[in-house]
């Protein structure tokens, strides 16, 4: 039997719907409406699909890579029964696409869950591979409440795995009845089959230690400006299972109850988005089911942030790794966070208004923006200067400096070139634009390749706001 559809969706909601879900709108019904209209039907997969949609796998968009020819049922594999659902993992290279996944929906309105604590299936592999991820709660709609747990890894013999729910009372009318996705990541590219049966969610009793985080746990604090969002990111929830020892899993934002501690100067909605309105500083927290997230948020607003002035050269005559004036090219980071190295820099791109973002760095001894390793380099042999705006963010003493430092060919016979800013050249808290010949980075002989751009102050100056960075030709 081979039972499938898919529907299109771009990258960016593929990615949400595989790892965080995306906000909706919840009906307006009570609980008690609620649980006495919706059926409360655990199984999903058993020999059959258990009310399902008759299409009842629906594929991620084969646009993006998805291999909608990966999936079907196997009447000659079972953990229990007669039928059991397979999965041929595709390799990297697979003309039909290079990885598979989608969602199992339910044929109704949707399912009450509450009287459950986990979703629970069995699988084995053909070889000892790991699956991208697993979990329930998408339905390529609104995606409320989507929960993955990742990279799980496979026995060549079956065995049964857990995904917790973070707080059941939420389920009240779900259709979103399973999700997943693998990849030949774990095989270095080369495909394999796996088998998943008896997929259906269940009353464990044995769902405990609830740890939830935000913000992947850690303690952040960051400089705001009113009008600027921020994602409340690193969402988490790690259980203790008893027989299947800790797992975590990665909630959907509608799961947790954020809270701000000054709502003058910043709020969070039920979807995680933090929306900066006035000056001061507030802290970001969450509790998930009544416990405490670890980790957190302070953010200090400044009030409105004060711009670099818009560049107005013709885009035809610039290459920009970062201006919202112009088409930037793809960078790997704005912060390469060379901690062995002794780089103590924080910070990097960050939002500062609606549309508008800058790139921000404190405690700055040394920086680098890379556009070498995951993307392509950039020649600019037919540019003649590089420009960028500085703000420097704390007084400035005699001998302070910032090195500007190319590098070409990153890693293969590569060379460089610098260029130094006096202190005397910068202003406090101020906007300044350099407009810097390619010629005056001295070393830098060749710029067919380049693919690192340095800052260097060594602690002289550790706080700055840069914008406008482009090569043009003039």
């Amino acid at each position: 039997m081979r039972n499938r559809n898919y529907r299109l969706l771009n990258q960016a909601a593929v990615a949400i719907v595989l790892f965080i879900a995306v906000a909706g709108c919840e009906r307006d019904l009570s609980d008690e409406a609620t649980f006495a209209t919706f059926p409360t039907q655990p199984d999903i997969f058993t020999d059959n699909p258990i009310g399902l949609t008759d299409e009842f796998f629906i594929s991620f968009d084969p646009a993006i890579g998805a291999n909608t020819e990966a999936f079907d049922t196997d009447n000659s594999e079972a953990y229990e029964g007669s039928s059991s659902i397979r999965i041929d993992v595709p390799a990297t290279n697979d003309p039909n696409g290079g990885f598979v996944g989608g969602i199992f929906l339910d044929r109704g309105e949707g399912r009450n869950l509450t009287g459950y604590d986990a979703l629970t299936f069995w699988a084995k592999g053909s070889t000892t591979a790991t699956i991208t991820g697993v979990g329930f709660g998408s339905d390529f709609v609104e995606d409320k409440y989507t929960t993955v747990r990742s990279n799980i890894q496979l026995s060549t013999n079956w065995r049964k795995y857990i995904v917790p729910i973070p707080d059941a009372s939420k389920l009240t009318q779900e259709r979103g009845m399973f999700i997943f996705s693998a990849d030949p990541g774990s095989t270095n590219g080369a495909g394999f089959v796996f088998w998943m049966d008896e997929i259906r969610f269940e009353n464990l009793g044995t769902i405990a230690q609830l740890r939830p985080s935000i913000f992947g746990g850690e303690d952040l604090v960051e400089q705001g400006f009113t009008g600027s969002v921020r994602q409340v990111t690193g969402l988490g929830a790690k259980f203790n299972t008893a027989t299947g020892g800790d797992v975590t899993v990665a909630p959907s934002p509608r799961y947790f109850d954020f809270s701000s501690s000054d709502t003058s100067v910043a709020f969070v909605n039920e979807s995680g988005l933090i929306e900066i309105i006035g000056e001061g500083t507030t802290t970001i927290t969450a509790q998930l089911n009544g416990v405490l997230a670890e980790g957190s948020l302070e953010i200090t607003s400044a009030g409105a942030f004060e711009s670099a002035p818009t560049p107005t050269r013709p885009e035809s005559s610039v290459i920009s790794v970062f201006s919202d004036a112009y088409s930037n090219i793809p960078v790997d980071y704005y912060n390469g966070f060379f901690t062995p190295d002794g780089q103590t820099t924080q910070g990097g791109a960050t939002p500062v208004g609606p549309n508008e973002s800058v790139i921000s760095y404190t405690d700055l001894n040394f920086v680098g923006i890379g556009f070498f390793n995951n993307v392509p380099s950039v020649n600019a042999t037919a540019m003649t200067h590089l420009h960028v705006d500085i703000n420097v963010q704390e007084a400035i003493n005699p001998g302070d400096f910032l090195r500007l430092q190319l590098l070409n060919s990153v890693g293969n016979n590569e060379s460089s070139g610098v260029f130094t800013i006096n202190g005397t050249e910068l202003e406090s808290q101020e906007w300044v634009g350099f407009d810097i010949p390619l010629s005056d980075f001295a070393g830098l002989a060749d710029r067919s390749q380049l693919g690192l751009l340095f800052f260097i102050s060594d602690t002289t100056i550790s706080n700055i706001f840069v914008d406008n960075i482009y090569f043009y030709q003039e």
